[in-house]
């Protein structure tokens, strides 16, 4: 993805078991070797870690991102004051 991957995007490299197709290669992006796994980031199923991966994303999109990024319309509790009070 030479454009980077949007957020709440699905990556490309990811295969149909999630894992990672160019893991360990010199091409696979800085952001994603490191990325360092935790308990907290795993949690205990897939849908958990996917839902940290989305969490994480969204907080660190950059301010002039579309307010929409996101999973299931979840915003950290400052943003979501923050969109009331712009509309």
């Amino acid at each position: 993805m030479p454009q980077g991957k949007a957020a709440g995007a699905r990556c490309v490299q990811l295969d149909q078991a999630n894992r990672c197709r160019i893991f360990g290669r010199p091409d696979r992006p800085a952001v994603c070797s490191g990325l360092t796994a935790s308990p907290q980031m795993c949690g205990s199923s897939a849908a958990q870690a996917l839902d940290f991966l989305t969490r994480l994303e969204y907080l660190t999109l950059p301010d002039s991102a579309p307010a929409a990024a996101g999973s299931a319309g979840w915003r950290p509790a400052g943003r979501q004051a923050e969109s009331r009070a712009s509309s």
